[in-house]
């Protein structure tokens, strides 16, 4: 089994392009992917969350990815909306901030 920050590769490859796909949480679609990483065992999405919190971006890891859905361009993922909603928020100067997001995200997985 993958890391949280490593792609399934059963799932996803990682060197997939799904930039601009739909994410749907567990619950319902919550916004488009609007960057994604590859980086060896730091891979993640940056999903732009819309009008649902106010525009907001979230980073999450790859590790949450469940199912792509390439027809729909949709990545289902196992994280549901108020857990994304209520993670850190995402700044493209502080990607490197991984303890910030290793604390909410390690929580989620206890």
């Amino acid at each position: 089994m993958a890391s949280l920050w490593e792609y399934e590769t059963s799932v996803l490859r990682p060197d997939r392009d799904v930039v601009g796909y739909d994410v749907e949480a567990a619950d319902g679609r919550i916004g488009k992917i609007d960057e994604a990483s590859n980086e060896a065992a730091s891979s993640y999405l940056v999903v732009d969350t819309g009008f649902w919190i106010f525009g907001k971006k979230r980073l999450i890891p790859a590790g949450v990815i469940r199912r792509v859905d390439d027809e729909d361009r949709t990545v289902h993922v196992s994280m549901t909306k108020d857990q994304i909603k209520s993670a850190p928020d995402y700044e493209a100067r502080d990607r490197d901030d991984r303890d910030r997001y290793e604390t909410y995200y390690g929580s989620l997985q206890r």
